[in-house]
């Protein structure tokens, strides 16, 4: 069992970057895929990207590929997510997720931090 905790959000303007940590407790992390999703609001949560167990598969939503890398370090139990030339519409609250596979739904989820872009 896994539980993560976000933290790196905030407000900047766009065209800027960030970079989301998920720490998540447990001696299991490295037994987990991690995600990240999104929900903005008057949205459902929307799946932004997965990263397996090692780190060397990702996968990326289309609207963010190429913008936001997903990383991980299982020694720090941390997974990343850094996002650059951000948009008024990445503007939501992102989720941190520990799933068994990058397929499989998520288990555990953090409480999320707010990201927030503006124009």
């Amino acid at each position: 069992q896994v539980q993560p905790v976000e933290s790196g959000g905030d407000l900047v303007q766009a065209g800027g970057s960030l970079r989301l940590s998920c720490a998540a407790s447990g001696r299991t992390f490295s037994l987990y895929a991690m995600s990240w999703f999104r929900q903005a609001p008057g949205k459902e949560r929307e799946f932004v990207a997965t990263i397996n167990r090692s780190g060397v598969f990702k996968y990326y939503a289309d609207s963010v590929k190429g913008r936001f890398t997903i990383s991980r370090d299982n020694a720090k139990n941390t997974v990343y997510l850094e996002m650059n030339n951000l948009k008024p519409e990445d503007t939501a609250v992102y989720y941190c997720a520990a799933r068994l596979s990058s397929e499989s739904e998520p288990l555990y989820w953090g409480r999320g931090t707010q990201v927030t872009v503006s124009s």
